[in-house]
């Protein structure tokens, strides 16, 4: 009977008659059996014959519909057993097979994409109000007084509602090293990272992150990380909540990072390993010693291995362009923690062979320039940067330094040293790259160079500082200088969708980019209706921004149109 209901399914999808087919078993035709004189044929045969008799269907939808018949009547067919999916195959050795510097199977190295992330933006990507005033209704405007009454009570039910999210994903996740499916240990570690980036907020968030995560966070991670039982997907995810955990906690925790130190070198130095892992656990060291750490050893420790993992070849093997560009963002974001004469100084003493780190790095970073990875251009571009800029301020006192002749002039300048010529070749092919052109780079590629080089080399070539504006909900956050930014977009690729969240409740964070809690967090004290009247889209500054940048188009248009014109007049 099930037969023939996909039969006709099958007809009124096709338009084609099936007929019936000819590798039924003797148990499922009593007609045949009847009257059958010897032992029925076999299957491949009759299939066979099907085929030299003009069926409209050929041998593998045959074998197809076979398997349904013989499934719907419980019977195996004889010889014709489905192969497994390549995922669904056991790995040879077993399924703990492969050491700790090794993956199970060679076919796991290339599995991840290079974009790819553990929060998806589709998901994860919420607007403050929801994060805020989640129980907010949208029904229609009440008074100001009404919503006044009622804006304590949303904000305190919004917060149970986030605390008892974060409480259901460490639930969750204190299962994982007990869990055999490997797609369930990935969804709760992807589950952990959305909590502990956008509900763990504020001192209560802290507190219950800091209280799970000797015996919830940590050991659900190192489940994660297992070589060889774990896939690479599973392995990113746990790096990455590794990496969020460190923000969340704050300074002054060199505990959590000797606890994940070992486990994380590991698995940079895992030449078996797929990229896209080795990049986010070298991203979560740096981050854990950036955030956590106050020992300058284990900082220096993770500085070497940057420099190592960033050169062309790494422990004999040749090393991915992403993991070289991931190893110099890290390296540029632990350089921001020394001072500027042991990134950019020379004949400094206690210092083997005299200079800064950063000068020593020069060549690999000129080789770095000439890749055909625009990745890790732009990831040298910005190491050469920041020595540049700590350059520059090694020979300016804190009133001195406004004018960029001065700037280029004093003792912090390159002239009359060893790396002149380099450092000249250096600029000139900064300046090359920040107006290169070409079919090799597709054109959203060379618009993102162009405008990533130009800014390196107004410092580089010019002398000039940088300057980039954050606006967000709650303020503006004025960068000016290379230390900040790196740490600032550092930020950003860990927090993904919470980082704004973060910024706005994490005194951490408040207290590396110099911001003031109070003035971030003084849109958590409007009610919704102050809310859509002032920071909505349809709101007057709203309206007024519009404006002013459709003027700025028309103008921008009208430049452009302006060759059409004779003496004010229409040709």
């Amino acid at each position: 009977q099930r037969y023939r209901i996909i039969s006709s399914r099958q007809e009124a999808a096709t338009g084609q008659k099936i007929p019936t087919l000819a590798c039924k078993s003797a148990a499922l035709s009593p007609k045949k059996k009847a009257t059958a004189s010897g032992p029925v044929p076999e299957r491949r045969k009759q299939t066979s014959s099907r085929e030299k008799s003009g069926a409209p269907f050929g041998r593998k939808q045959q074998d197809f519909w076979c398997h349904l018949l013989y499934k719907s009547s419980q019977v195996v067919p004889p010889g014709n057993m489905p192969k497994k999916p390549r995922s669904a195959r056991r790995k040879k050795g077993g399924a703990m097979a492969g050491g700790d510097d090794e993956v199970g199977s060679v076919d796991d190295i290339d599995v991840l994409s290079e974009t790819y992330t553990v929060a998806d933006s589709v998901t994860t990507a919420r607007d403050l109000d929801d994060d805020f005033a989640e129980f907010d209704e949208q029904g229609p405007l009440t008074s100001v007084t009404e919503e006044e009454e009622e804006h304590v009570s949303r904000a305190a039910l919004s917060a149970a509602s986030r605390s008892s999210k974060l409480s259901d994903a460490l639930s969750l996740a204190s299962t994982v090293p007990t869990e055999k499916r490997s797609a369930k240990r990935e969804s709760y570690l992807r589950s952990l990272f959305k909590a502990v980036t956008q509900y763990a907020t504020g001192e209560e968030g802290q507190e219950t992150i800091l209280s799970k995560v000797d015996d919830v966070v940590i050991p659900a991670c190192t489940a994660g990380l297992r070589a060889g039982v774990a896939r690479p997907a599973e392995q990113y995810a746990a790096c990455r909540v590794l990496e969020a955990t460190a923000v969340v906690l704050g300074g002054d925790m060199d505990e959590y990072c000797e606890a994940i130190h070992d486990l994380l070198v590991k698995a940079v130095k895992a030449t078996g390993r797929a990229a896209q892992v080795r990049v986010a656990a070298i991203r979560a060291l740096s981050m854990s010693l950036f955030v956590c750490g106050t020992d300058m050893v284990a900082t220096n420790a993770c500085l070497d291995l940057c420099e190592a993992v960033c050169a062309p070849t790494f422990r004999g093997e040749e090393v991915d362009p992403h993991l070289r560009a991931a190893a110099l963002d890290c390296w540029a974001l632990l350089s921001t923690t020394v001072a500027d004469a042991y990134i950019a100084g020379d004949d400094i003493d206690g210092i083997d062979g005299g200079n800064g780190r950063g000068v020593v790095i020069l060549p690999l970073l000129q080789q770095c320039l000439d890749h055909a990875n625009v990745e890790l251009r732009s990831a040298a571009g910005e190491c050469v940067a920041l020595i540049h800029e700590a350059r520059l301020n090694m020979g300016i006192e804190d009133e001195e330094g406004e004018n960029a002749t001065e700037r280029r002039y004093r003792r912090g300048s390159w002239d009359g040293t060893e790396w002149e010529v380099m450092m000249d070749e250096v600029k000139q092919r900064v300046a090359e790259l920040s107006v290169e052109s070409g079919y090799r780079l597709s054109k959203k590629q060379k618009k993102l160079q162009k405008a990533t080089f130009r800014e390196f080399m107004s410092t580089i070539v010019d002398d000039e500082s940088p300057s980039q504006v954050v606006t967000f909900r709650g303020g503006t956050l004025c960068l000016n200088s290379w230390r900040e930014i790196i740490q600032l977009n550092f930020m950003r690729h860990c927090l993904q969708a919470g980082f704004q969240i973060q910024l706005m409740t994490n005194a951490t964070l408040q207290a590396i980019f110099g911001a003031d809690g109070s003035i971030l967090n003084k849109t958590a004290d409007m009610s919704q209706l102050e809310k859509r009247l002032i920071m909505s889209k349809t709101s007057e500054a709203s309206k007024n921004a519009d404006k002013h940048l459709r003027r700025q188009r028309k103008n921008r248009t009208n430049a452009k149109n302006h060759f059409l014109t004779c003496d004010g007049e229409d040709i």
